[in-house]
């Protein structure tokens, strides 16, 4: 099914003395622990609405239902609305392949909303249900851990393309690497829109005094920070490396249009005298010179050829043949 066209769907689990559970959505509201609980809800903003629980103030409600967004941290009270970018699930058209969740976190409970399904959702869920989750803390920790690693080799393979592009250079056509080059800087661009502001956003996270973010926690979101600051400044040296690129193929293409355009002056300049020469013996005229004579031909051919000699030992008396 197109992502466009993907129904809402909403699912809750909840965790408690090690046992994971699927419990109703509407009971998400009234959950007061022991335990753990995270309400899911999956495809909202196309044609669906959806009425987040009463737990959620309006300010971070409108914030997790929103059409346009960008990784951020904010505290409010006692709870935290964090927006990350991750790699999406399924392939989609036209898109940077990233997609947006919203969470509102709290220590016994996470509220999430996405539009696409999120490739690291995957693996958090088989945290959740190996017990490693038990908190916000440690579900906002896995999902940042999640999203880097998957992340990290889709900016490596764009670092390791540009590298292909480097050896391709001298010998590789200019216009097909011109375009490989443009598009690979696109992509550098665009990751690195989300991906700066991803290690932002975690940073700010692992500096929020709540009780539910342990210090396995912090370290492990300062470590999925750090991840995504490495993948920033990657991306920026992608960037900046296209961007060298880019100009030594204009250079090199410049560099072949004059050397190509001296090859056609050079010819130019050679036929030019013989083109006088024999315009000038191919006059229809009474009193062309050795006319009557049967060497007159050879004649004229011996003298073009030294005129073409003569202005080829310029050249090379010049040094135009050099270039």
């Amino acid at each position: 099914m197109d992502a466009r066209t993907r129904p809402l769907t909403v699912q809750a689990l909840m965790v408690r003395d090690g046992a994971v559970m699927p419990i109703g959505p509407a009971d998400v509201a009234e959950f007061d622990g022991p335990g753990f609980v995270w309400l899911h809800a999956e495809g909202v903003g196309h044609g669906e609405t959806m009425d987040l629980p009463g737990y959620v103030p309006p300010l971070a409600a409108n914030a997790l239902v929103a059409s346009e967004t960008r990784p951020r941290c904010d505290e409010v009270e006692d709870a935290a609305l964090i927006n990350l970018r991750g790699t999406a699930a399924d392939t989609m058209q036209d898109s940077d392949g990233l997609v947006s969740i919203r969470m509102w976190v709290e220590g016994r409970r996470v509220t999430s909303v996405s539009r696409h399904p999120l490739a690291a959702l995957g693996k958090v869920e088989a945290a959740l249900r190996a017990g490693r989750i038990t908190d916000g803390g440690d579900f906002v920790s896995a999902l940042a851990q999640a999203i880097s690693v998957q992340l990290d080799p889709q900016v490596a393979e764009l670092g390791d393309a540009l590298d292909d592009c480097e050896g391709m250079l001298d010998g590789g056509n200019i216009y097909e690497l011109r375009r490989m080059i443009a598009r690979i800087r696109s992509q550098a661009i665009v990751l690195r829109r989300f991906v700066a502001p991803d290690r932002d956003a975690l940073a700010a996270m692992a500096q929020l005094e709540f009780d539910w973010i342990s210090k396995d926690d912090r370290l492990h979101l300062r470590e999925a920070a750090d991840r995504f600051a490495r993948m920033a400044e990657e991306l920026e040296a992608v960037r900046e490396r296209a961007a060298l690129l880019h100009e030594q193929l204009t250079d090199l293409r410049a560099e072949m249009i004059d050397q190509r355009s001296l090859a056609i002056a050079v010819t130019a300049f050679i036929f030019l005298p013989l083109t006088f020469v024999t315009g000038l013996l191919g006059m229809n005229v009474v009193g062309i010179p050795f006319a009557d004579h049967p060497w007159a031909f050879w004649g004229v051919v011996a003298f073009c050829g030294l005129i073409g000699l003569a202005v080829m030992a310029w050249f090379a008396w010049k040094r135009w043949l050099d270039a």
